[in-house]
């Protein structure tokens, strides 16, 4: 019999209704150990995979190397996602007005903030969507702060030919070992630059082992000592962080998390159907985590989400082992 490739995708996570499983999310995940051998894996980590916001730590550690003045609070926004709150955006028109730049200078696209309480709460107070509450505006006047630094043009930074681009794509192939397989535009207007499941689990693991004042250290430092400005309350990488302390978290769109122990043992994980309930993508990176034999216990509870039924809790979505079903 010939030899078949293996599907792209894995079993990862059930769906359990009242004893009946409803549904199951499929995905791919690795799992690194602390001397940087796969020890877990499931589903096809070889192939090109878009991080999306996963890739923002990598994006902050080629900003600093470019000679952006950030420090504290402001890196961490600027290697996050974050929720639209009021220190958030506060700390990301600092960051510009520092450089001499205002929120007419950001490239991304007027948004709501990303987290719904806050959002819900602007709508109450009368707000309207702008640039500054945009989930990535930490990165991009991240970027732009390299930019005034170096004295490259401010105008056409998400250019992919730009200086502060070219950075962080030679940032990107160096902590992931690996060529970028291709460039596309990402949802904040930003290039986003394609690598496999592997090569973003081993780009942060890269980042964990670099030193203290590096550009790297720096990065995941912010990260742990600020977890707040890296996302939110509410959200998934602020509260593993400050439940793991040393854990560095980061989520990026269509189900990718990618996650690090101080140990050195990091994972990536990708979910076919985007986990648009946010529901999947934690669940499996935690079980990856575990398997690699690093103590979740802190943060069990997020190893599962409830699943209701009148109002009353009736199942769960939770990790499958690894026997799950075929297809």
């Amino acid at each position: 019999m010939p030899e078949t490739a293996p599907p792209p995708y894995a079993p990862l996570v059930e769906v359990v209704r009242s004893g009946f499983r409803e549904g199951v999310h499929y995905g791919a995940v690795v799992g690194l150990t602390a001397s940087g051998e796969i020890g877990y894996s499931r589903g096809d980590v070889a192939a090109p995979m878009l991080p999306r916001s996963a890739a923002k730590p990598f994006q902050a550690s080629a900003v600093l190397r470019a000679g952006a003045p950030l420090h504290g609070p402001q890196v961490a926004v600027a290697a996050g996602s974050h929720s639209g709150e009021p220190r958030h955006a506060e700390l990301v028109r600092a960051t510009l007005a520092a450089s001499g730049l205002s929120e007419d200078d950001l490239g991304c696209p007027a948004e709501w903030p990303l987290d719904r309480h806050e959002r819900d709460a602007l709508l109450r107070a009368g707000g309207s969507p702008a640039r500054v509450l945009m989930n990535c505006s930490g990165k991009h006047a991240a970027m732009l702060a390299a930019c005034v630094a170096r004295g490259w043009d401010t105008a056409g930074y998400l250019a992919p030919d730009h200086p502060v681009q070219a950075a962080v794509r030679a940032e990107i192939e160096r902590l992931c070992g690996e060529p970028v397989a291709h460039t596309a535009v990402d949802g904040c207007g930003a290039p986003q630059l394609a690598v496999s499941l592997l090569g973003l689990a081993r780009g942060l693991r890269a980042m964990v082992g670099a030193a203290a004042d590096s550009p790297e250290g720096r990065v995941l430092a912010a990260m742990r000592a600020h977890p707040e400005y890296v996302a939110g309350e509410r959200r998934d990488d602020t509260r593993l962080m400050r439940a793991l302390p040393g854990l560095v978290s980061k989520i990026g769109a269509e189900g990718v998390i990618a996650i690090a122990a101080p140990t050195g043992e990091a994972v990536a994980v990708k979910m076919s159907d985007g986990d648009p309930l946010g529901r999947a993508r934690t669940a499996a990176g935690l079980t990856a985590l575990a398997a690699l034999g690093v103590d979740v216990e802190p943060v069990r509870a997020m190893l599962e989400t409830e699943v209701l039924g009148g109002g009353a809790p009736v199942g769960a979505v939770r990790p499958l082992p690894e026997a799950g079903p075929r297809g």
